[in-house]
C-alpha cells in the first residue's frame, strides 16, 4: 500500500535536489521538509533469522506539525524513531534530517546534526538528579559548549513560567512531581529551539490529568511558536492532539491520516490487530 501525503500520492525522491536551496528569492520555491525518508529499510541479522524491521518508507514530515506515529508492538516504531534521529543507522535508502544526510554521515557528525537539530522527550524524563531543574534546561547548552547568555537565560526562564515550573526552578528532580519532570523535560528540548522534537511516549509514566496536560503543552508549542513535534504513542487519546497521524506495521507505513478523533484512531488499531490475528 503507497502512502499518501496531503492526499496525493507520493512522488519521486526529490529531496536531495532541494535540500539547501536558496529560498528567499523564489516564495514558489519547494520547502525542504524537516525529516525525509527514501526507500529506508533497516534489517536485523542476516539469512533465514534476519528481521526487516523498516521496509521501504518513504515520508516527508514538514515543518510546524505535530505528527503521530503509531502502530502495533514490533511494528517498526522505535526503530523508525532511531533511524529518524541519527541512532541507529538504515541499511538501505535515505535519511534526511534539517536538510544533513544522515545516511552518509559518521557518528561524530550525526551527534553534531542531533545536537544542534532535535530535541527529545523522553517517557523516563531523563533529567540529571544532581541538577536543578534549571540547570537541566540549560544543560544542553554547556554540553554542546555555547554560551549561556542573558538571552538564553531569559528564555529559559520564559519556558519555565510557561509551563507553570518557575517557582520549582532550582528544585532537583526528586522534588519534583512526575508531570513536573515531563514539563522540564520539554523546556529543555524546546530551549535550544530545534528544528524537530523526538517524543518517545512522552505520556507513558504519567496518569491520565497529567498526560492531558503535557500534550496540551506539546500542541501549544506547535500552535503558539511553530514547533515541529514527532511522537511515537500508542495512546489514541495522545495521538488525537497531533496534525498528523502516521500507522506503521510490519515495517510499512500504511496509512496517513490528519486529525482524527481517539475512537476513530482506536478503530483504526484494532482493525490492525484483527487482520493480524
Amino acid at each position: 500500500m503507497q502512502v499518501t501525503t496531503c492526499g496525493r500520492r507520493a512522488g519521486p525522491a526529490l529531496l536531495p535536489s532541494v535540500v539547501g536551496m536558496d529560498t528567499s528569492t523564489d516564495p514558489r520555491a519547494p520547502i525542504p521538509p524537516v525529516l525525509a525518508f527514501r526507500g529506508v529499510e533497516r534489517v536485523y541479522g542476516s539469512g533465514p533469522g534476519a528481521v526487516r524491521a523498516l521496509d521501504g518508507v518513504s515520508v516527508d514530515v514538514v515543518a510546524g506539525q505535530f505528527t503521530a506515529l503509531m502502530g502495533p508492538s514490533g511494528s517498526g516504531k522505535s526503530t523508525f524513531m532511531n533511524v529518524a534521529a541519527g541512532l541507529d543507522d538504515p541499511t538501505g535508502g535515505e535519511v534526511w534530517l534539517a536538510g544533513h544526510p544522515l545516511h552518509a554521515l559518521d557518528d561524530t557528525e550525526r551527534t553534531l546534526v542531533r545536537r544542534d537539530h532535535v530535541g527529545f522527550v523522553f517517557q523516563a524524563f531523563n533529567l540529571v538528579p544532581t541538577l536543578s531543574a534549571r540547570e537541566n534546561v540549560v544543560l544542553p547548552f554547556e554540553l554542546a559548549g555555547r554560551a549561556v547568555t542573558a538571552e538564553v537565560r531569559s528564555r529559559v526562564d520564559g519556558l519555565l513560567e510557561s509551563l507553570g515550573l518557575l517557582d520549582r526552578a532550582e528544585h532537583l528532580p526528586s522534588a519534583l512531581s512526575g508531570g513536573q519532570q515531563q514539563r522540564v523535560a520539554i523546556a529543555r528540548a524546546l530551549a535550544s529551539e530545534p528544528r524537530v522534537v523526538i517524543a518517545d511516549e512522552p505520556t507513558g509514566n504519567l496518569d491520565m490529568r497529567t498526560s492531558r496536560e503535557v500534550l496540551a503543552l506539546l500542541r501549544a508549542a506547535v500552535d503558539d511558536h511553530g514547533q515541529t513535534i514527532l511522537m511515537v504513542t500508542h495512546d489514541p487519546v495522545a495521538a488525537s492532539h497531533a496534525d498528523r497521524i502516521l500507522v506503521i506495521a510490519d515495517g510499512r507505513l500504511i496509512a496517513d491520516h490528519g486529525r482524527m478523533t481517539p475512537g476513530s484512531i482506536a478503530d483504526v488499531l484494532v482493525s490492525l490487530e484483527v487482520g493480524a490475528a
